[in-house]
């Protein structure tokens, strides 16, 4: 008997593959994240299509490393500009801040004196509490300063 394909397909003629087929993921996929060529690699790129002599060498180089013929052109815009030679160690980014050692070192020698300070101040609030409950009073202090 002859199917029809406008007619409606049975239980029985449905292969197992569509029956266990699994379901789509519904995990979303990281997004991609922008290429960076190194100064070096882009210096690499354009010498080697400066030493293309047979028609479609560079188009290969291109499709080999993935590049489009736009970034060929602007590399050797920067090359010929002196932009790529100089771009060679420079990172991206805010410049780090430069602190003074000297600085350095008495922030460190702050931050010590104010440790010692509080720990000072805790002893004589214990002092004072001892004597308070043992009753001794604290000898008064003679002003320099006499009315």
């Amino acid at each position: 008997m002859a199917t029809d394909p406008r007619t409606r397909v049975s239980p029985n003629d449905v292969s197992d593959a569509e029956v266990n087929r699994a379901p789509p993921d519904p995990e979303v996929l990281e997004k991609a994240k922008r290429r960076r060529f190194t100064a070096e690699y882009r210096l690499d790129i354009v010498r080697q299509a400066d030493a293309c002599k047979e028609p479609g060498e560079i188009g290969a180089l291109l499709r080999r490393e993935g590049l489009y013929s736009s970034a060929l052109l602007l590399w050797r815009r920067q090359r010929d500009a002196g932009a790529l030679s100089t771009m060679k160690g420079q990172k991206r980014g805010p410049k780090a801040k430069v602190v003074n050692p000297e600085v350095t070192a008495l922030t460190k020698e702050v931050a010590c004196l104010q440790r010692k300070l509080t720990q000072a101040e805790a002893i004589i609030e214990v002092q004072k509490k001892i004597a308070e409950i043992l009753g001794i009073l604290p000898k008064p202090q003679a002003n320099d300063e006499s009315d």
